[in-house]
C-alpha cells in the first residue's frame, strides 16, 4: 500500500529521472564503445570532469547569464502584463498594436542583436534587450487570450449584479486568466534563458554563451557541453519555480488546468 502511494505521488519525478539516467548510460557505453573522439562527442564522465575542472570560471559565467535572464525576464512582465490588459480592453488599441508585436516577432533576433550593440552600446544592454525581445511576446499574447477568453455567461451573471468595468476586470476576467497568464510566464522564462545566449553570442565577455563560443574555439569541447547541460538546467529550475509559485498562490489553476485537459 505505501509503495503504490509513494509511486502515485513520486511518478513524475522517478520516470523522468529514471529515463534520464538510462540515457546517460547509453551515452556513455556508447561512446566508450565506439571509440569516438572527444571533439565529437565526449561522454558524460568527460564531461562532469571537465566542468568541475573548471568550477569557478563556470559559476562566474553562469551567474552571469542568471542575471541577464531574470532583468529581461522581469522587463517582459512590467511590459507584456499591462500591454496584455491593453489589448484585451480595447478593440482599438488591439488593431492599432497587434501588427506591431507582430513585425517585432518576424524580425530575427540575431540579426538584431549587432543593431543594438551599437545603439546601447557593448555592455549588459543590448544582451537584456534581446532576451526581453525573444520572451514578452508570448506573455502579452496569453494575457490577452485569457483575459479575451472569459465565459460570457460569467460576464451577463457580474453585470446582473451590477458589477462595475473595474469590479467585472478584476474579479472575473482576471481571476479566469491567471492560468493562460502563468502558462506565458513559463514560456517566457524558458524563452529568457534562449535569449540571453543568443545576447551572448553576439556581444559579451562572460556568460554561459560566451563560454560556449571560447571553449569550442579552443577544441574543448567536454566544457561546451558542461555549459550546454548547465543552461537546460537553468531553464529547467526556472521554470519549476514558476509553477511552483502558481500551485501556491493559484493551487485552483492547477486544478482548471487539469480539469480541462
Amino acid at each position: 500500500m505505501m509503495l503504490r502511494k509513494f509511486w502515485h505521488y513520486g511518478q513524475d519525478v522517478i520516470l523522468p529521472t529514471a529515463v534520464f539516467a538510462f540515457m546517460l548510460l547509453a551515452w556513455e557505453l556508447a561512446v566508450k564503445a565506439f571509440s569516438v573522439p572527444q571533439y565529437l562527442l565526449p561522454a558524460p564522465s568527460v564531461i562532469y570532469a571537465a566542468t568541475v575542472a573548471e568550477g569557478p570560471a563556470v559559476m562566474f559565467h553562469t551567474w552571469a547569464t542568471i542575471r541577464t535572464v531574470l532583468a529581461g525576464f522581469l522587463l517582459s512582465v512590467a511590459v507584456s502584463i499591462p500591454l496584455g490588459f491593453t489589448l484585451a480592453s480595447s478593440r482599438y488599441a488591439s488593431n492599432a498594436i497587434y501588427p506591431l508585436l507582430v513585425l517585432t516577432q518576424a524580425i530575427p533576433k540575431v540579426a538584431l542583436a549587432p543593431i543594438l550593440v551599437i545603439a546601447l552600446g557593448a555592455n549588459e544592454m543590448p544582451r537584456i534587450a534581446v532576451t526581453f525581445l525573444v520572451a514578452f511576446f508570448p506573455l502579452v499574447i496569453s494575457v490577452a487570450t485569457g483575459l479575451m477568453s472569459t465565459p460570457s455567461e460569467l460576464i451577463e451573471l457580474g453585470r446582473s449584479y451590477r458589477a462595475g468595468r473595474l469590479q467585472e476586470f478584476f474579479r472575473i476576467r482576471i481571476p479566469f486568466a491567471i492560468p493562460f497568464i502563468f502558462s506565458g510566464l513559463k514560456s517566457a522564462i524558458t524563452l529568457s534563458v534562449v535569449g540571453a545566449v543568443v545576447g551572448e553570442f553576439v556581444t559579451s565577455d562572460r556568460g554561459l554563451g560566451n563560454l560556449i563560443q571560447t571553449s569550442t574555439a579552443f577544441f574543448q569541447v567536454p566544457l561546451a557541453f558542461g555549459a550546454v547541460t548547465i543552461l537546460a538546467i537553468l531553464g529547467i529550475v526556472l521554470f519549476q519555480i514558476i509553477t511552483a509559485i502558481e500551485r501556491v498562490f493559484f493551487p485552483w489553476s492547477i486544478r482548471q488546468q487539469s480539469a480541462g485537459s
